[in-house]
């Protein structure tokens, strides 16, 4: 499975479910169990690959405006949501997470941000397909601090200065 097979899968799901996350999550264990246990394994690669990539200061930071707090199981079940928005939104927040201000068209916390399922999904479908638990899939976990500019996380002035369209939009008061 390639990188575009991957976010065709994760759109379709989206799409079909939209916009909810646990409905998404079904979605994708319905559809990778179709494929054969190796296919899933790919897919989880490219999840776990993205996922990493996300343990960023600043992203860590956009989830704090957002949820108007996020520690790190928030921040955790953050990153699996933001894959599942597709590849628009995903690599825009990375390279950018204040442009999703403009990315994302509202955020509802009771709604969105909580991914963990979608972050699941691929293991769920291996152990379907195969009565196993998913193997390691060689991928390194982050280690220790996310990357980039240490940010303090409960102050607001510094959080509202970092992300200053998100804070507009969706800050705290």
């Amino acid at each position: 499975m390639d990188e575009t097979e991957f976010w065709k899968i994760i759109d379709a799901a989206r799409e079909d479910a939209e916009g909810d996350a646990e409905e998404q999550a079904d979605l994708l264990v319905e559809r990778l169990t179709r494929l054969d246990p190796d296919s899933v394994l790919d897919y989880a690669r490219h999840f776990e690959a993205r996922y990493n990539r996300a343990y960023l200061w600043d992203l860590w930071g956009a989830a704090t405006v957002l949820f108007d707090g996020a520690g790190e199981e928030a921040f955790d079940s953050f990153r699996c949501w933001l894959i599942g928005q597709g590849r628009e939104v995903y690599e825009g927040a990375v390279h950018d997470p204040d442009a999703l201000a403009e990315l994302l068209d509202d955020f509802d916390v009771e709604i969105d941000g909580d991914g963990e399922e979608i972050g699941f999904a691929a293991d769920e479908a291996y152990e379907a397909l195969t009565g196993a638990e998913t193997p390691d899939l060689g991928i390194p976990m982050p280690g220790g601090e996310p990357l980039g500019t240490p940010l303090d996380l409960a102050d607001d002035e510094a959080l509202a200065a970092r992300f200053p369209r998100l804070w507009e939009r969706f800050g705290a008061g």
